[in-house]
């Protein structure tokens, strides 16, 4: 059995489309950068180890779930997000703090009462998931 297509052909065709020129000028560029200034493998494992603690961050369970529905939803609540995504408390406001400290939320206290708690998407958690997004679709085999 065929699983259902993530996106109708012609929506999925214009990301396809979009997502082969990104590939080929990141490509591009990389040819460009490289010819002028070769890569060492120091410089390859420092870099490696700069990037390491946002792949940590990003791969872990629930982190891109979070940043998906908040930038679906904009603004959301605590409560919204749990019954939303399906998880327990402890774990969400885990999660929500650790999201915050790295930079990829935000968090709005909005007096009461009640009192309730507002997450939003910072820049930064907005183009993180801009670009997750078009990762985790071709890494998923739904590109042609």
């Amino acid at each position: 059995m065929n699983p259902k297509p993530i996106l109708p052909n012609e929506l999925r065709k214009l990301v396809e489309t979009r997502l082969k020129d990104n590939i080929n000028g990141i490509e591009a560029t990389l040819q460009q950068v490289f010819q002028t200034q070769p890569l060492e493998l120091q410089d390859l494992k420092e870099t490696m180890k700069a990037l390491e603690q946002s792949f940590n961050m990003l791969s872990q369970k629930w982190n891109l779930q979070i940043l998906y529905t908040l930038f679906l939803r904009k603004t959301t609540g605590f409560g919204e997000l749990k019954k939303i995504l399906g998880i327990n408390s402890r774990t969400l406001s885990d999660k929500l703090k650790s999201l915050s400290k790295n930079g990829f939320i935000g968090r709005t206290v909005e007096q009461g009462p009640p009192l309730r708690v507002r997450y939003t998407l910072t820049t930064k958690g907005n183009n993180t998931i801009l670009l997750a997004l078009p990762f985790l679709y071709y890494a998923s085999g739904n590109l042609a």
